[in-house]
């Protein structure tokens, strides 16, 4: 993502690529955010505005421009116009406002959106990721069917384990490859040993 950037120094910190060019600018808004409820923490090497531990907004410098991230803020009624996407097609629920100079700061118009971020995070309204369903193709699911010891050893492992043994089996486009690969993983299931295991 665009306002994920950032430089990592010798001491193993990561600290944001441009803030230090728009130092009073940054400032000026943090005091903005201070008249808020917000609790300021430092996340992804940049300020990050929390409520309730639940992250609402960041701000940080960038080359021809500084600004303040809303975390959910497509859900941000967005009267005025002003926020952007920074990644069209990608970015699902993160918008900034963009700024170039401090004449640009409304502090009242920031203060109500700052209220309304806040109001939507207390409502619940915020983005959640997709779940992809786990598909169990016909053949792994007679297996599970025909040994119950089996399929209680596979109900043991986590949902990202389960997947990666169900993505082998499905993967298999012969019948005779799906037996095979069944012959290697049904031992490792039973000893409760993940299909990449040794991997990691």
């Amino acid at each position: 993502m665009v306002w994920h950037k950032f430089i990592s120094m010798k001491e193993e910190k990561h600290v944001w690529d441009k803030v230090s060019q728009w130092e009073d600018e940054l400032e000026l808004i943090k005091a903005i955010i201070a008249k808020t409820e917000l609790v300021e923490t430092t996340k992804w090497g940049t300020s990050m505005y929390t409520h309730k531990n639940k992250n609402i907004l960041g701000i940080g410098g960038f080359k021809s421009y500084f600004g303040v991230w809303f975390i959910n803020g497509v859900f941000l009624k967005d009267e005025a116009k002003i926020l952007v996407n920074a990644q069209e097609g990608v970015t699902k629920a993160l918008r900034q406002w963009r700024f170039h100079s401090k004449e640009e700061i409304n502090e009242k118009l920031l203060l109500l959106y700052i209220k309304e971020a806040i109001e939507n995070e207390a409502k619940g309204l915020s983005h959640k990721p997709i779940k992809k369903e786990v598909v169990i193709c016909e053949f792994f699911a007679n297996e599970l069917k025909k040994d119950g010891t089996f399929a209680n050893a596979f109900e043991a492992f986590s949902p990202f384990k389960q997947k990666e043994f169900l993505e082998y089996i499905a993967t298999a486009k012969q019948e005779k490859t799906k037996i095979t690969r069944m012959e290697k993983i049904k031992p490792m299931i039973l000893q409760n040993i993940g299909l990449n295991d040794k991997y990691r």
